[in-house]
């Protein structure tokens, strides 16, 4: 890969994070303190992402991957997508809103990915260029909600003007990016584009445990995701944005753990570890507060890196590894359709119905309201302990975790 085609890969991936982490962490404290929005109205401006992510195969599946190059289909999505976020800065109420940001996650969601795909078909050895590329969107994302906490505009329509502008960029830029042409020619089913093919993978029970954990898990992922930084806010925590960025420099570090940990632990127990890391941070959460309890903060947020990387990327490996190599698309395919499709999705919507339920006189009890992750948390994990099984991994298995 020559070095102008790396530094075009590179700007397209920190756009789409910048795009995405615009708004993504800060919309509930928009909709909560600007549109007055209930806890499951903002359930459901969450939940609109997940709607989108379960379509999203069938978009790039039946349409991006066959019709059109990959970089026109980026750039057209990004140019919709800018379209339809200024008019979402023009709406003050709050079901109107779900039904603009369900559209804008329609043109988002297949972007994310296209620029996976768009980097993978230019690089000889994804393996080895792609990490260095995919970085920048990590570093995008600290950079931005950056921004936005030191401008103290979390709360403000500006999160969704800056990724607006953010999006319009990305969509000029992309038909600059190298020409990606079609990849499928043959007729495309459906059964494929859910990953039907990988549904052998059920043959295994320990997989079956582990599919569904992963669902599970995604509730309280949802928790985090939307109502973080309004608790952080409401317990009087300065410069939210900038603090909770530290969780995604957590990501990078652990990431760069996973193979110490792949050698020292196992699958089994790096999963049961990104577990005791979900319970242990929604305690946090729940008994912290900005005085002499701000620490229980911090290490909730710092926590991040362990949740995700311990359970999703090792879950990613480990699928990589059981799947083979004629299903392993598929099945990645899967993982994602149920995590970030079903998973996320009730669990926005049930993050919105939890925090209204612990609402009185507009006051959240944010102690409760983070303890029923806690516990979704530790019922996962028992579950996870009695009935997984890890199988014992070939040579060649061993190769593709430690690659």
């Amino acid at each position: 890969m020559n070095a102008k085609v790396r530094i075009q890969l590179s700007v397209m991936m920190f756009l789409q994070f910048f795009v995405w982490g615009s708004w993504y962490g800060q919309m509930s404290k928009y909709l909560f303190t600007q549109l007055n929005a209930t806890g499951d109205q903002v359930g459901s401006a969450y939940a609109a992402f997940s709607v989108a992510m379960i379509f999203a195969p069938f978009f790039v599946g039946m349409i991006a991957d066959r019709y059109f190059a990959a970089q026109k289909v980026l750039g057209t999505l990004n140019l919709l997508g800018a379209g339809l976020l200024f008019y979402l800065t023009q709406i003050t109420n709050a079901d109107l809103f779900f039904w603009v940001m369900l559209a804008y996650c329609l043109s988002f969601a297949p972007t994310i990915a296209l620029t996976t795909s768009i980097s993978m078909r230019q690089m000889a050895n994804p393996e080895k260029d792609f990490p260095s590329i995919r970085v920048l969107g990590t570093l995008a994302w600290i950079i931005v909600t950056n921004i936005i906490g030191f401008m103290g505009v979390g709360d403000k329509v500006t999160i969704f003007q800056i990724s607006m502008i953010s999006s319009l960029v990305l969509g000029l830029f992309s038909f600059a990016l190298p020409n990606t042409p079609p990849t499928s020619t043959g007729p495309t089913s459906f059964t494929q584009i859910i990953g039907a093919d990988a549904f052998v993978l059920f043959r295994n029970r320990s997989f079956v445990i582990f599919f569904i954990a992963s669902i599970l898990i995604c509730i309280p992922l949802s928790f985090y995701y939307a109502m973080a930084n309004p608790a952080l806010t409401d317990a009087g925590m300065s410069n939210v944005e900038n603090k909770m960025s530290l969780g995604q420099a957590s990501e990078v570090i652990f990431m760069l753990l996973l193979p110490l940990a792949f050698s020292r632990l196992g699958v089994k127990w790096i999963l049961v570890t990104g577990l005791l890391a979900w319970i242990a941070r929604f305690v946090f959460f729940a008994y912290g507060d900005a005085g002499s309890g701000e620490w229980m903060f911090y290490l909730a947020i710092v926590l991040h890196g362990v949740c995700y990387d311990f359970f999703f990327v090792t879950g990613q490996i480990y699928t990589e590894t059981k799947a083979g190599e004629k299903i392993k698309s598929q099945a990645q395919g899967l993982i994602s359709l149920a995590t970030y499709g079903v998973g996320m999705f009730i669990g926005s919507k049930l993050a919105g119905k939890v925090t209204d339920m612990y609402t009185v006189n507009n006051v959240k009890d944010w102690t409760h309201i983070w303890l029923i992750p806690a516990g979704i948390a530790v019922v996962v994990l028992i579950m996870f302990l009695v009935a997984f099984r890890e199988d014992k991994p070939s040579t060649k298995e061993k190769a593709t975790v430690l690659s």
